[in-house]
């Protein structure tokens, strides 16, 4: 089973899936491809993003490893650890993850939430984890259909329906869009189904 906490890429030869894991696994799966004579041309993808992206595949196979870009930090954790940083000593409870920041708000606002059990803090914590809850699916499947988009505009771009696709796909409308894009490739057609919806049920 794959990991799914590893950032995942795939790339494509043509129209054909070549290779799809973490980065190190796809890069030297490239790397030996682009060796073979009259190779066509080779793509590789962000799943999480649906974006192309571009390797320095020169040298050995340690050389090709050793210049991969490191996977980033969330953009909350690398907030939090700038925002550390930056804070005067004493604010926060950072040996409970908790950080001081500023908040602006009207008065009302400040009236409301320092009304709330448990104070402002607590209040706007409670309020946050709430929205995170009701729209994470929203959220989810939003990036979904913006990585599935990104890639099919670069693999099937000149494919017959593409247009009715990206539309059938903003509406999500799932039927429609597997309908209009079962005569792609094989490998491109699965691939962006799979971006776009495979962390959905089926309807």
């Amino acid at each position: 089973m794959a990991d799914t906490s590893r950032p995942q890429f795939t790339a494509f030869i043509g129209p054909q899936r070549l290779a799809a894991g973490p980065l190190a696994e796809v890069a030297l799966a490239v790397m030996q491809a682009s060796r073979r004579p009259a190779v066509l041309p080779i793509i590789i993808f962000n799943d999480a993003t649906g974006q192309p992206i571009d390797l320095d595949l020169r040298g050995t196979e340690g050389d090709v490893i050793a210049r991969l870009p490191q996977p980033a930090s969330p953009p909350e954790v690398e907030a939090d650890e700038a925002a550390a940083a930056t804070e005067p000593r004493g604010r926060g409870r950072p040996k409970l993850g908790v950080v001081a920041r500023e908040v602006t708000l009207l008065p009302r606002h400040w009236e409301w939430l320092g009304a709330q059990p448990g104070g402002a803090s607590v209040a706007l914590r409670k309020l946050v984890d709430e929205a995170r809850r009701s729209n994470g699916d929203a959220d989810r499947a939003r990036a979904a259909r913006e990585a599935a988009y990104r890639f099919m505009s670069v693999m099937a771009g000149n494919l017959a329906g593409f247009e009715e696709a990206s539309r059938a796909l903003f509406a999500d409308d799932r039927r429609r869009f597997v309908a209009l894009v079962a005569g792609w490739p094989d490998d491109i057609r699965d691939h962006v189904v799979k971006l776009a919806f495979s962390d959905r049920a089926e309807p």
